[in-house]
């Protein structure tokens, strides 16, 4: 299945329908400020781990990510200092992955490495389905391999017509993008950029 969302004024009724698929433990493809990704229910764990099988993700090996709605959910889920929350504060909603020590709140899977990477990006439609659902989004970026088109990961209908029966919605938000997020390792004493991604860190 595929749904239109309009960034700008995401529907309600198109809303609810990806945000039930989520709720059910499936697996959705959407926007972000980036490029299309994957994405579950961050606290079902059968489907963090259908999307880990999907992409050949080692959870023992690979970091996780999720997206929050904003800041004020993140101490919920990742251990975040005075100075950390500053510098996040002054670059989300952005194209960032900020690397974070996880809590207790989140599912054995994320703390085989305890660390979970934290998404916030500056995208109406994931951030709205985050807010509807109540959860965190479990996410992976849409990587296509080097031999593959780039409108396979960047045209929502090319990418439905290649995921349409893996996964169980595909989200239309518009034309994708191809620069991934910059990835901040925030878990040492001085943050560290470990990914040159889109946008410029504000320190």
């Amino acid at each position: 299945m595929i749904v239109k969302l309009y960034e700008e004024s995401p529907n309600q009724r198109e809303i609810d329908k990806v945000v039930d698929v989520l709720r059910d433990g499936g697996i959705v493809i959407y926007p972000t400020d980036t490029l299309y990704a994957f994405g579950c229910d961050a606290l079902n764990v059968r489907a963090v781990e259908k999307i880990c099988a999907l992409k050949g993700i080692n959870p023992q090996k690979n970091n996780l990510s999720i997206i929050c709605y904003d800041l004020s959910d993140i101490s919920e889920y990742a251990k975040v200092n005075t100075s950390t929350f500053k510098l996040m504060r002054k670059n989300l909603p952005g194209p960032f992955t900020f690397i974070l020590n996880t809590t207790s709140t989140l599912p054995k899977i994320y703390k085989n490495r305890k660390t979970v990477g934290i998404r916030v990006p500056d995208n109406n439609i994931i951030r709205e389905l985050v807010t509807q659902l109540g959860n965190p989004i479990m996410t992976t970026s849409l990587n296509g391999n080097e031999d593959e088109a780039v409108e396979y990961t960047t045209n929502p209908e090319l990418i439905h017509e290649k995921w349409g029966d893996t996964v169980d919605i595909v989200v239309d938000g518009g034309h994708g993008g191809l620069e991934a997020s910059t990835i901040v390792d925030c878990t040492k004493d001085m943050p560290e950029i470990s990914r040159h991604g889109k946008g410029e860190l504000i320190t």
